[in-house]
């Protein structure tokens, strides 16, 4: 066992002493036992994190039964939602590295013979997955499972209600008490934000990536069912302690297809195309945009969750769960059927366990699909060489196509203050760039402009374009991560107020409207903006980050 070098021979009496000292040894026996971390992320001021305290007694229960020692430790994590709008998105992206890197320090000092992961919300998900790849020991993931949606009148509700209502406050279209009111029963206890958002298409892509149990994405935080989902998941970690049978033995490229392929057939979270991009170069399997984009044009979309329809969460877990989508994909050809999963078996013969659609509303037939391509779209032009992500899922018709006047912004900020002002008309296209990873820096997710353009009803005629990124809960024709970004000199740092920019989701194409010898001349005096930084982590961040293209992972060629 690798923790046989912390506990056994004579040269370890001290660390046994030490051992000792933690009162997690029980009895002599358990130093010939597997030592399994338990990796949390309690946290009391997010709410899809806040009950994961309690929820990780039982499954250091069940480790001990199955014979196990379980060592639990705790990540840090940000609240996407308490950050928003404000200098503390800043630190939202780069807390992905920092959890990765801690949890890498965590289970290398102590030499863990195995792990269990306990995530829920975004960051934490593929910051844990991250260092899984690179610690390459039996590892698991069982999530804290999402929230319940909010009710009034009968109306569900969510998160993304009252970031649009403030909107709708300021365009006059909704009152504060109104407001008062969503805003005290959109969110009604614990779990991650009830829509197909960015935590819960994470924990949906862990079923599809195969590092976690059927029903980990969809089954809501307070259902009695997760119990179930635990012992399972301590079943096939101490299985693969036993067998030291490791992530990257099973993981392959047509995992990380499954995982993209579910992921547009759901039409999940632009930023599960970042994360999923960075844990694949952790696996040493790295994902191109270009293949994504295929993946996207050729696989329908069969399930639309809030923000993209009035079904959240647990109407997904009603109708079958993510396996029922996967079923489905399979029936048809598109996923790689034999890629292995920890639970031992192939995803073919999980799937034969009898997983079907029990709602045809909210999971839909190959026949009869949302839409005959995927929910995530890839575009390229000369405005995103690199290419940018869009959610179709949540562009309504009229907007697949859009062409007009850019609206310029260095900022978040300036552009939020237009929004507000109503400066921003039918037809523009708001642009917001030095907002990617390093330009920011942290890429910070832009809900709350969104959210605006939505509220005061202009979602059907305004697109957004931005180097920096979205929360899963947007909606509208809101195009991010573009690459290269303004900081590194992109081309999106060369629109000028009033140029005009052509998006086509259709055809994949993202379009400035101006002429190579104009662009030509403002390349030659272009400087890029660079802003100043509050804190040495942002520096140090922003002089190692790569572009979205790439995950915005870190550099790590320092050989």
């Amino acid at each position: 066992m690798r923790s046989d070098i912390i506990k056994k021979g004579l040269e370890r009496a001290p660390h046994r002493s030490l051992l000792r000292a933690t009162g997690v040894i029980e009895r002599e026996s358990d130093f010939d036992k597997p030592f399994i971390a338990v990796v949390n992320s309690y946290i009391d001021i997010i709410p899809g994190h806040v009950h994961l305290q309690e929820f990780a007694k039982s499954i250091k229960k069940y480790i001990r039964e199955a014979g196990g020692v379980p060592f639990e430790f705790n990540t840090i994590g940000v609240d996407d939602g308490i950050a928003m709008g404000h200098e503390g998105m800043k630190w939202s992206l780069p807390s992905r590295e920092l959890i990765a890197d801690s949890v890498e320090t965590m289970l290398r000092a102590h030499a863990f013979d195995g792990a269990i992961f306990i995530p829920n919300c975004d960051k934490i998900v593929p910051g844990m997955l991250m260092a899984a790849m690179r610690l390459n020991i039996p590892s698991i993931f069982v999530s804290g499972g999402p929230m319940k949606a909010g009710y009034l009148d009968g109306r569900a509700l969510d998160l993304i209600d009252v970031f649009e209502g403030v909107g709708a406050v300021r365009e006059g279209a909704m009152s504060q008490e109104e407001l008062q009111k969503i805003e005290q029963l959109a969110c009604p206890g614990c779990g991650s934000c009830s829509g197909m958002f960015t935590a819960n298409s994470m924990n949906c892509l862990l079923e599809a990536l195969g590092m976690a149990v059927p029903g980990n994405g969809s089954i809501l935080a307070e259902d009695p069912r997760r119990e179930e989902l635990k012992k399972t998941a301590v079943s096939w970690l101490m299985r693969m302690v036993e067998n030291d049978e490791k992530p990257l033995d099973f993981l392959s490229e047509k995992s990380f297809e499954n995982a993209f392929y579910l992921d547009v057939a759901m039409g999940g979270s632009t930023n599960t195309v970042l994360h999923t991009l960075a844990v694949a170069e952790e696996a040493g399997m790295p994902f191109s945009l270009q293949k994504l984009d295929e993946i996207g044009r050729k696989t329908p979309t069969l399930c639309k969750i809030a923000p993209s329809s009035a079904y959240h969460m647990e109407d997904l877990d009603r109708a079958g769960g993510v396996f029922a989508i996967l079923g489905e994909l399979s029936r048809g050809g598109y996923l790689n059927a034999d890629a292995r999963t920890a639970s031992g078996k192939t995803l073919a013969e999980q799937l034969q366990d009898g997983y079907q659609i029990k709602d045809e509303r909210v999971i839909r037939r190959l026949e009869n699909p949302y839409d005959n391509t995927g929910g995530l779209r890839v575009l390229f032009g000369n405005l995103a060489p690199q290419g940018a992500v869009v959610k179709a899922a949540g562009v309504v018709p009229q907007m697949m196509q859009h062409q007009g006047p850019a609206r310029v912004f260095n900022s978040e900020e300036e552009a939020q203050a237009a929004i507000d002002s109503g400066q921003i008309k039918p037809g523009d296209v708001v642009v917001v760039r030095y907002e990617g990873p390093k330009g920011g820096p942290g890429m910070r997710e832009m809900l709350a402009p969104t959210s605006s353009i939505v509220g005061r009803g202009l979602g059907e005629s305004v697109a957004l374009i931005t180097d920096g990124r979205f929360s899963g809960g947007t909606r509208g024709a809101a195009v991010g991560h573009v690459s290269p970004e303004a900081a590194e000199g992109g081309p999106i740092g060369l629109v000028e107020e009033g140029d005009v920019i052509a998006l086509d989701l259709d055809k994949g194409t993202l379009e400035l409207l101006v002429g190579e010898e104009e662009l030509a001349r403002r390349r030659a005096t272009f400087k890029p903006l660079k802003k100043a930084i509050n804190g040495s982590w942002l520096k140090r961040y922003r002089a190692m980050v790569s572009n979205a293209s790439h995950g915005a992972v870190l550099k790590s060629d320092f050989d």
